[in-house]
């Protein structure tokens, strides 16, 4: 196969399923076949997440002594028993060039190695592994949070790195060392990932210059028009909450950029419910610039809205997901609202925020919908 491969191409990786529970001297014997064959780098995968650190290492070290600088040594861990940070990194000691990640970890099962862990931990202790990656890890959390938008899996708090809570300090005696000498209890600069202290900067009195400018330093470069429609955007956000944080210009300008043609938009959204009340929604939409309304009820004012919105709609689809996340803290905190819709086999996903969750659980329902309106096309 390998042969084969370099007829048509120079560079081919080979990579034996399940090599973490083979036989090492069978192993060590079809990686040094394939690399006299031709392969440029050989993949180690631990498939199904079994392997320790110590024995992984050991692995990587035999192959690496046995093939030398012939080929590349990859490796490719799964987190079966949340090992695939740790079991890369002992492969990285032990001669192992190239590490196989997702961003956030996502992946089949427990999901696969994080790339921003295996890049943090070699940035920040150079001193340790003497490898390093030439990955721009000030894009980091911005990357995280496109992935978390596209394929609407959420980071956990507490996840290393990127999560909420990564550079969150409560103990008393950590903020009070970390106040006097921050390194007491930071080992990286939360900038280093491309998180930026959060500045009050914008609210409903600001002008287009500041906005612009603001979208820079996050950044951004966007057309007129697009800059445009996000500052309408954000004097209405700012007539709702008082601050205006830089992830709800992140989620402004998301939702500008990745703009869906738009054949279903909301007009109006009325809502009535509560405890032994039936809840009751009142929907207008503008359809192809004809304005239709709609009333439904629903076992909650979530449901009663998508029931009038499909009613609108005539839609077949079905949801599969829908969550919630809090933009910002705060009680007047952006809301951003994931849902996904399957219809014939496909599968959509829309976003929508809003500093009312129901406003924006119905713009990302319509979000979708007109994206599966864009695919019929």
């Amino acid at each position: 196969m390998v042969r084969l491969a370099r007829s048509f191409v120079d560079d081919v990786e080979f990579s034996p399923m399940d090599a973490t529970r083979t036989d090492v001297s069978y192993l060590l014997d079809v990686v040094d076949a394939v690399v006299e064959a031709g392969a440029k780098t050989v993949n180690i995968p631990d498939t199904v997440g079994y392997a320790m650190p110590d024995e992984f290492g050991k692995m990587i070290k035999a192959i690496k002594e046995r093939i030398g600088n012939r080929a590349v040594i990859s490796v490719h861990c799964h987190n079966d028993l949340g090992l695939a940070v740790a079991n890369s990194l002992s492969a990285i000691i032990n001669g192992a060039g190239q590490v196989e990640c997702t961003i956030n970890g996502i992946g089949e099962r427990a999901g696969n190695c994080s790339m921003e862990e295996v890049v943090m931990s070699l940035r920040t202790r150079r001193d340790f592994f003497n490898a390093d990656t030439n990955i721009n890890t000030e894009e980091i959390i911005r990357s995280s949070r496109l992935v978390t938008k596209i394929t609407g899996i959420p980071v956990q708090p507490n996840k290393a790195i990127v999560g909420a809570n990564a550079f969150a300090h409560e103990s008393g005696i950590h903020q009070d060392g970390l106040l006097k000498e921050k390194t007491t209890y930071e080992i990286m600069r939360p900038e280093s990932i491309g998180l930026q202290s959060t500045k009050l900067v914008l609210g409903k009195h600001s002008g287009r210059h500041a906005f612009k400018t603001r979208l820079k330093e996050l950044g951004y470069d966007l057309t007129p028009e697009e800059i445009e429609s996000a500052f309408v955007k954000l004097k209405h956000l700012a007539d709702q909450k008082k601050h205006i944080f830089d992830e709800d210009i992140e989620t402004l300008v998301s939702e500008e950029v990745s703009k869906t043609p738009e054949i279903y938009q909301l007009a109006g959204l009325s809502v009535s419910s509560g405890m032994k009340k039936e809840p009751k929604a009142a929907i207008r939409m503008k359809v192809k610039g004809r304005i239709i309304r709609k009333t439904a009820t629903g076992d909650g004012p979530v449901d009663a809205t998508y029931k009038a919105i499909a009613s609108i709609t005539k839609t077949k689809s079905r949801l599969q997901k829908f969550e919630v996340k809090g933009i910002t803290g705060g009680t007047d905190a952006l809301g951003e609202v994931m849902v996904s819709l399957e219809e014939n086999g496909k599968t959509v996903r829309g976003n929508g925020a809003d500093t009312d969750i129901i406003v924006a659980a119905a713009k990302a329902y319509i979000n979708a919908l007109n994206k599966l309106a864009a695919r019929k096309k």
